[in-house]
């Protein structure tokens, strides 16, 4: 079974750091696009990130801030978010691109994500 689960989200202030983990079972990442969305209430989900096996990308508003890692032995993708602001206020979801139809997120000029996991809250407080 495929699945993805997120973890180490919370309540960090402004300027603090966070590291997010994912988890993933029934496939292996290292074969596939993986990265991270996220979406803020009342506002749409933004694909801020996306590791490929030829290079990463990262939105504008978190580049310089936040890193993506991957662990193949662990079948692990991790989210290291430094500089923390108010406005990354968001539930952050791990996901994957496995070319499915449907739902997806589009994550920069190469990554479209098409299966994720329930997601992780992040407050920054000011």
């Amino acid at each position: 079974q495929v699945q993805l689960v997120e973890s180490g989200g919370g309540l960090v202030q402004s300027g603090g750091s966070l590291r997010l983990s994912c988890a993933a079972s029934g496939f292996s990442l290292q074969n596939y696009n993986i990265g991270w969305f996220r979406q803020a209430p009342g506002k749409e989900r933004e694909g801020f990130s996306c590791s490929r096996a030829s290079d990463t990308y990262y939105a504008d508003s978190v580049k310089g801030r936040f890193t993506i890692s991957r662990d193949n032995a662990k079948n692990s993708v991790y989210l290291q978010m430094n500089s923390l602001k108010p406005e990354d206020t968001a539930v952050y979801y791990c996901a994957v691109e496995f070319g499915l139809a449907g739902d997806t997120v589009v994550a920069g000029p190469a990554c479209e994500y098409d299966y994720w996991g329930q997601g992780t809250q992040v407050t920054v407080s000011s």
